[in-house]
């Protein structure tokens, strides 16, 4: 599973393969700049970048990702500076957490999100397949990973209502 996954990896956009890599080393525990940008240049990025994309902080020669609670709560796809596929996968889990399905399934319909849904799904499959999380970690991926379903199947039947909606004149187009 791990070497597919890994594979999978190549799909993924420059700042989410730094992340995951981070990831792998780190967890979301913080780690020397250096290391930080030593990586971003081998991942084709920059902790600058990195955190313009809202996927770590970076302050006094230390940079760590941010747990998905401490991701903004006003957080809007179709607004972020960098939409990448760390940042969909964690403000799903931070939204079906706070939110559940429901609210899960609207942010997956939204434009921007619904390219990269799949890809968030695997990256809760990486992280809840390599173990090495703490519990209360694994237990938010694997919530992802076993929502998933229900929430695609959810935002599709919201699409699905706006279109007609639409199409019948009872929304805006």
């Amino acid at each position: 599973l791990d070497e597919t996954l890994t594979e999978q990896e190549g799909d993924f956009d420059a700042e989410t393969r730094w992340a995951l890599a981070w990831f792998e080393q780190h967890g979301f525990a913080a780690g020397e700049f250096g290391a930080a940008e030593t990586l971003s240049k081998a991942k084709n990025t920059s902790v600058a970048g990195l955190v313009e994309a809202g996927l770590l902080e970076s302050k006094r020669g230390q940079v760590r990702l941010l747990r998905p609670a401490e991701l903004p709560a006003e957080w809007k796809p179709e607004t972020a500076a960098r939409l990448t596929h760390w940042a969909v996968a964690h403000h799903l889990i931070r939204v079906l957490e706070t939110g559940g399905e429901q609210v899960a399934a609207a942010l997956v319909a939204k434009e921007g999100v619904r390219r990269r849904r799949r890809a968030s799904w695997r990256i809760g499959c990486t992280r809840f397949a390599n173990g090495e999380n703490e519990q209360a970690e694994a237990l938010a991926y694997n919530a992802l990973v076993q929502s998933f379903p229900e929430i695609v199947r959810l935002a599709r039947e919201a699409g699905a209502a706006a279109a007609q909606g639409t199409l019948f004149g009872d929304k805006e187009a």
